[in-house]
């Protein structure tokens, strides 16, 4: 049993595919499938259920999948130790960004990381949370910017800010001369959101329950896709408050802010507690807390 052979294991759990597998791990599809058929003699185990539309994980393979990450993780640490100290800044922090925050936040942030750590240049994934918190758990990422609740085993989250979310309408719409806008009021409207597996439409809904109930929902793939959607008077929506600062103004779109309680979502990074770049995270934090904005309540 190698650790390259873990690895394996575990790109084609988060894959569900040998081919995508073998791309992320830089290997042969052969080379891939061999080395699991060897691990899997090895431990005399089905770790795969395999058809040609589609590969499945066993349950037991998925209890030797969980182990192998915590090994890899430990692993990890032994190259993770030699760049303790100071040297935590000397290399790329690899961290993950759900899609709703990266475009809006990373901007801001950068100039400052390029200031205060600029030998600590940003890796970055952007992607779902169900996939951040994979990559997370298997040592993909070592930090991951997500909303809160983020309740995983072996996970801390440090709060970063508070978001609140504002209405945005065609500028040819009723509310255009709005001032504020009741979260009740959006059941009766066509609402256009990010499709389900962005954790952003929950905690739209979550904000609004009524709107679950009676609205028109069209879902869309990015939030800029969404804005454009509202500009063609397809709709209306609701975006978190730095997607609607001034630099990403359109005129076809009116901004427009909720009346109080405003809904908001609160912003964490999330790491895992055996990491040894807590140096690194925590220089993320406080390069956050440098950032002048209105769109964001930073702790």
């Amino acid at each position: 049993m190698t650790l390259s052979e873990l690895k394996f294991i575990v790109a084609v759990a988060k894959e569900k595919n040998f081919r995508r597998a073998a791309d992320k791990c830089f290997v042969s599809q052969p080379a891939l499938s061999l080395a699991i058929k060897k691990l899997e003699d090895e431990l005399n185990v089905s770790l795969f259920e395999r058809s040609r539309t589609e590969v499945k994980i066993t349950p037991l393979g998925q209890k030797v999948v969980d182990q192998a990450i915590v090994v890899l993780d430990e692993a990890a640490k032994i190259k993770d130790i030699s760049n303790s100290g100071q040297e935590q800044l000397k290399s790329p922090l690899k961290i993950g960004l759900i899609y709703s925050v990266a475009p809006y936040l990373l901007p801001l942030i950068i100039p400052i990381l390029r200031t205060k750590t600029p030998d600590m240049p940003l890796d970055v994934e952007e992607n779902i949370t169900k996939n951040l918190e994979q990559s997370l758990k298997s040592g993909v990422i070592e930090a991951a910017i997500i909303a809160l609740p983020f309740n995983i085993p072996g996970v801390e989250c440090i709060p970063l800010y508070d978001e609140e979310f504002n209405v945005v309408v065609p500028s040819n719409h009723p509310w255009s001369k709005k001032k504020d806008i009741s979260a009740n009021d959006l059941s009766n409207q066509k609402v256009l959101l990010l499709n389900n597996e962005h954790c952003f439409s929950k905690q739209v809904m979550d904000a609004c329950p009524e709107l679950s109930k009676r609205s028109e929902v069209l879902q869309g793939n990015s939030l800029e896709t969404i804005r454009n959607m509202v500009a063609s008077n397809l709709g209306i929506s609701v975006l978190p408050k730095t997607a609607t600062a001034i630099n990403y103004n359109n005129p076809l779109v009116k901004v427009i802010p909720f009346q109080k309680p405003i809904p908001f979502r609160r912003i964490a990074i999330a790491y895992r507690k055996s990491t040894v770049r807590m140096e690194a995270i925590e220089s993320f934090v406080i390069a956050l807390k440098e950032i002048k904005t209105n769109n964001i309540k930073v702790f």
